[in-house]
């Protein structure tokens, strides 16, 4: 078995010792925790989340906020927290649900009723503000300080860019995102699974207090990428957010990836894909070309 798993603190954590513990490839994009599937001496099965470094460890703290705080059908249970030389965070092995893609329409819908039941429930105390968070989602300030990297991509040509860019930058810089409903912000495939026709969420990381309707249209771009509907068929108006969640994705996508998501860039350039000629449909754009 691994030396490096944290037998010892998960034991103190938990209240019972680990008697198996196999590692998992993360279904995500970033490689600073290490992640693992456990069976404890009562019985119980966790995932076990391991920081590798303090960026993981102020991520898993503010998971831990969540599961601490909040009991719901939207999420997993917690199983045990340890936050010292190292930083763990266990929850209850979800294995044996169902994780998506393909996906169903009644699979789809049940994403979109946990969602619901997300955002009606109170956030916990201390989440930042999605308000507050413009200057980092909307991507076109970026793209129009330096056109190169979205152009590199192919994802559209200068020719178009120039012309569309005032109208993108607008709708990023408009778009409402105050509100004070309870917000996951990283709704996708390997952030979710279905157990007995219920929607769960995980990696709660990036949770928020802001608009509702960012998690739906953030989630819809890798939704069609996986067999999904188009993003206009569940959300007709997205009320300017194509654009920005276009805008996040298109200055991303051409950048050179960070040394802890070295596959990240492919799927955004991916995600701009759908979202991209999605935020020109709605804003009376050309189509991307």
């Amino acid at each position: 078995m691994p030396k490096s798993f944290p037998a010892a603190e998960l034991e103190s954590a938990a209240g019972a010792a680990p008697v198996d513990w196999q590692p998992v490839k993360s279904g995500g994009y970033g490689t600073n925790s290490a992640h693992w599937r456990v069976e404890l001496a009562d019985g119980r099965r966790a995932f076990v989340k391991d920081a590798l470094d303090e960026t993981a460890a102020e991520w898993l703290r503010g998971e831990y906020r969540i599961y601490s705080t909040i009991e719901a059908p939207f999420l997993p249970e917690l199983v045990a927290w340890h936050d010292g030389e190292q930083t763990l965070l266990a929850i209850a092995d979800l294995s044996d649900a169902y994780w998506p893609p393909p996906w169903t329409r009644e699979q789809v819908d049940a994403v979109a009723v946990a969602l619901d039941e997300l955002h009606a429930t109170p956030p916990p105390a201390g989440l930042p503000l999605l308000s507050d968070e413009r200057e980092w989602l909307n991507g076109w300030e970026l793209v129009a300080e330096d056109a190169e990297p979205l152009l590199s991509t192919g994802l559209c040509s200068r020719g178009w860019l120039e012309p569309a860019l005032p109208t993108l930058l607008e709708a990023g810089r408009t778009c409402l995102l105050e509100g004070d409903a309870f917000m996951h912000l990283d709704v996708r495939s390997d952030n979710l699974c279905l157990r007995e026709g219920r929607a769960v969420l995980v990696d709660w990381n990036l949770a928020h207090v802001g608009n509702p309707l960012l998690d739906y249209v953030a989630w819809l771009p890798s939704l069609k990428l996986e067999g999904g509907p188009d993003p206009w068929e569940l959300v007709p108006d997205s009320q300017g957010f194509a654009a920005l969640i276009a805008g996040f994705f298109a200055a991303r996508a051409g950048l050179p990836p960070p040394p802890t998501a070295p596959t990240v860039r492919e799927f955004q350039r991916r995600q701009a894909s759908v979202a991209l000629p999605w935020a020109a449909r709605e804003l009376g754009l050309p189509p991307p070309g």
